[in-house]
């Protein structure tokens, strides 16, 4: 496919046909998708293919509370999990409210299924000292993950970037395996779509790009 085209036509795909992308697929899309910058070029990064039913599923579950409270502040008029705005939605309120295993299916159910790791002993976190959070570290692995979507939509694949799962990552790490130096940057189900998307809305270049100031000032 045309890169532009991919681009405008890599959607987040969560209903899949059933069937697993084949091996010699996969591996030409991480073949690819390696190619993604990071810090120092150290490419600190290792992902974990999950077929393991079993695993999946605790995934799954371990995606379920953070789930859960996105959808609570959601249905409470709030930008959900953000780091500015307190939110008035209770852990009381979280344990008592019904998981929603739909929201996390695509997990359960993916026909194949990454989680994507990063060395954090590799990572230079330029923002480690603001007094917020931190953003940066993300430039060393989250290139690669979104050029794994890419090159999964240029084979005629999808698939989608959750992190539902990092807010409960001790026991991601322990169902893996995964070192203690490593974080857990996201967990990707992949597959062919039921449907393909073609036609994405996004906000206009006017509305996101400006000169020299943020209001836009030319002066």
């Amino acid at each position: 496919m045309e890169l532009y085209e991919v681009m405008r036509s890599t959607f987040a795909c969560r209903e899949f046909t059933g069937e697993p992308i084949p091996e010699d697929v996969l591996h030409r899309i991480i073949d690819n998708a390696r190619f993604a910058p990071s810090g120092g070029n150290r490419q600190g990064w290792r992902i974990i293919n999950v077929t393991d039913a079993v695993r999946k599923q605790r995934l799954a579950e371990l995606s379920l509370p953070t789930a859960t409270r996105y959808l609570l502040q959601v249905a409470a008029g709030e930008s959900p999990l953000n780091t500015i705005h307190p939110s008035a939605v209770t852990e009381e309120q979280v344990a008592q409210a019904e998981a929603p295993e739909w929201l996390v299916a695509h997990i359960r159910n993916a026909p194949t299924l990454l989680v994507i790791t990063v060395d954090l002993s590799l990572i230079a976190s330029m923002d480690k000292d603001l007094d917020r959070i931190g953003l940066v570290s993300g430039g060393s692995i989250y290139p690669l993950a979104w050029n794994i979507l890419l090159a999964a939509r240029n084979e005629g694949y999808g698939g989608t970037m959750t992190t539902w799962g990092v807010a409960e990552e001790p026991e991601v790490k322990a169902l893996l395996d995964i070192p203690e130096a490593w974080a857990v940057a996201a967990i990707m189900p992949l597959g062919k779509p039921q449907k393909q998307l073609t036609r994405l809305k996004r906000k206009p270049v006017e509305e996101i790009l400006v000169t020299n100031s943020w209001n836009g000032s030319e002066n």
